[in-house]
């Protein structure tokens, strides 16, 4: 692994804790701004190098919003830079933990999730000499101060990572425009903090986001969702469908009173279009389908074609169930995180991933329609006008989650 050469803000987020800098006394680092700045690799090898410059025989957490997201965002480029920089690394891949040697101290480095109100109780009742908390900003409120009680080793420091969210939220207003009170150093990155990115590769992710999501990802300011959630998709963005298409999938997000849209997508050279169609809205019919109804709807749009997966919204349970029994299909429940998944999406169709083709009329009014709410505190699209857009979304997080597998590096011990 190849690592270039650090800028002085990525040296400083490395090395604060070190005797002699003027930061030495803080308890706490935090790290924010745009995407793909380093602050994340920094952070990892600084928290990595100070545990075992300061402790001996101790525990400490790697905190994700999913131990996948972790291992995924954080820990598959860490392990290889911690190796060349001399570490043992012995990992426990199955029992999430490993065991960081160096300079004959060890230290064990346990890895969690903290993706909903329950994740606080998995980290619960442990004594921990230091904490590094990645994404910070996704994790709810409980699972990170129950990881910051936990550190009750004396000398114990924190570390928080994150892009920015809604500038309402919790940990902007309690711990980065309180940095000073909670004698915490706050650092602030931009892409042209990270050496490692050419111009040409800035110029290109700079395009890939708008409105909020530029703000945040790109100029790493904490700004409220506004306006459409999509508005750089055009009429001019809409293409016609490909012939000799080489895989079919469909997306359902499934309702009764509420709209049923379901997607058929069909792959060529690497890019996913919506071809077709299906969506019924009761209301506008005036009549509700059962789920038999809805099957029958699904076989149609499909065709006779060879579908390789239905991915259906998760609380179709119902519908999931109608589909399997009928043997026809393999049923993939989608993932519904609705924020990650907009940003995935606006993501996908900024870089041709996925295209819309023009005869998919609901979606394409949708578009048009999905709106961010005007909701104190919280980024949050209206309920309305959503339909497509969810089975989009559910679509496209099913494509990254067939990337998201993790490779576990284990590293053979030094002798001491």
């Amino acid at each position: 692994m190849k690592l270039e050469p650090f800028s002085p803000k990525q040296l400083r987020a490395m090395c604060w804790w070190c005797p002699g800098s003027p930061d030495a006394g803080r308890d706490a680092v935090i790290c924010d701004g745009a995407v793909r700045s380093g602050k994340t690799l920094c952070l990892g090898i600084g928290f990595a190098a100070w545990a075992s410059r300061s402790f001996h025989g101790q525990a400490f957490a790697f905190c994700g919003r999913t131990i996948r997201s972790l291992k995924r965002n954080l820990l598959n480029t860490l392990l290889p830079a911690l190796r060349q920089a001399g570490f043992g690394c012995a990992v426990y891949q199955s029992e999430n933990w490993m065991e960081l040697s160096y300079a004959g101290r060890k230290n064990r480095f346990y890895f969690f999730g903290g993706k909903d109100e329950g994740s606080a109780a998995l980290i619960q009742g442990m004594t921990l000499a230091g904490v590094l908390l990645d994404e910070v900003a996704l994790m709810p409120r409980s699972f990170v101060e129950q990881a910051l009680a936990r550190c009750s080793v004396d000398g114990s420091k924190f570390w928080f990572n994150c892009n920015p969210e809604h500038p309402q939220h919790w940990f902007y207003q309690e711990w980065i425009l309180q940095s000073q009170q909670k004698n915490a150093l706050y650092l602030h990155f931009t892409m042209q903090d990270n050496p490692a990115l050419s111009p040409e590769v800035i110029a290109r992710y700079e395009q890939l986001y708008s409105g909020a999501f530029y703000e945040r990802f790109i100029r790493g300011r904490w700004v409220a969702a506004q306006g459409l959630v999509y508005p750089f998709l055009t009429r001019a963005m809409l293409c016609e469908a490909p012939a000799n298409l080489e895989e079919f999938r469909v997306s359902c997000d499934y309702g009764t009173v509420n709209p049923a849209s379901f997607g058929l997508w069909g792959k060529r050279n690497g890019v996913w279009y919506r071809i077709d169609e299906y969506y019924y809205d009761s209301r506008r019919e005036g009549a509700q389908r059962t789920d038999e109804e809805h099957y029958a709807g699904l076989v149609e749009l499909c065709g006779g074609r060879r579908i390789e997966c239905v991915v259906v919204d998760p609380s179709a349970a119902s519908f999931m169930e109608t589909i399997r029994r009928h043997g026809a299909y393999r049923v993939l429940p989608a993932e519904n995180d609705v924020l990650d998944g907009i940003r995935r999406v606006s993501v996908a169709l900024k870089q041709g991933e996925i295209k819309i083709c023009a005869n998919c009329a609901d979606a394409v009014r949708e578009f048009g329609l999905y709106r961010w709410a005007d909701v104190a505190g919280k980024d949050a699209p209206l309920k309305e006008n959503d339909h497509a857009m969810d089975d989009i979304r559910y679509f496209v997080a099913s494509l990254q989650r067939e990337t998201d597998d993790f490779c576990a590096v284990s590293v053979a011990r030094r002798e001491e």
